[in-house]
This record gives C-alpha cells, structure tokens and sequence, in this order.
C-alpha cells in the first residue's frame, strides 16, 4: 500500500479547485493508495506522464482537461509526495 503526503499549499488550494476535479482528486489518490502509480498507467483518462525541464523528476496526472495533479515518487518508501493541483499552465515563469 502507498502513502500519499501534500504539501501544507494543497490544503489551501482544494478550496479554489472545481468539484469535478476534486472528486476526481480523490479517485486519483485511492487509485495510488491501492495500486501505486502503475494504477494510474491502466486507465487512460488520467493521461499519467513524466515531465520535463523543471519538473524533472516530477509526474503529471490530469484530473480533467484543465487541471493536473502534480507528484513525484519515492519509490524505495512507496510514498507519493503531491506538490501542486494546477490549471494545466506549464509556462516558465
């Protein structure tokens, strides 16, 4: 089973999430809850992908065609750590 820590900002940041994207937040977190990130790969409409630049060692989960989860894994300790829940907007900054 893995565990999913967030940062203290996802807390806050929930509140301004769209219900359609939080109740999908909540089905991404139970699918990583029970099958990890391999979960996430069999079904298609989280569209799971790792990023670049930046966001290096980071993944991509898309809630809805808006906004992403934005997590990196800590494979040795089957943790997953969300950093960000964003409108899909990746331009550096």
């Amino acid at each position: 089973m893995w565990q999913i820590f967030e940062k203290k900002s996802i807390i806050k940041s929930i509140r301004k999430i769209p219900k359609e994207a939080l109740k999908h937040y909540e089905i991404w977190k139970r699918i990583i809850e029970l099958e990890g990130p391999s979960g996430l790969r069999m079904i298609k409409g989280f569209y799971d992908e790792a990023l670049k630049g930046n966001l290096e060692n980071f993944r991509s989960s898309r809630l809805t065609k808006q906004w992403r989860v934005i997590y990196k894994i800590e494979k040795q300790m089957l943790e997953v750590f969300v950093i960000d829940i964003n409108p899909h907007d990746y331009r550096r900054r």
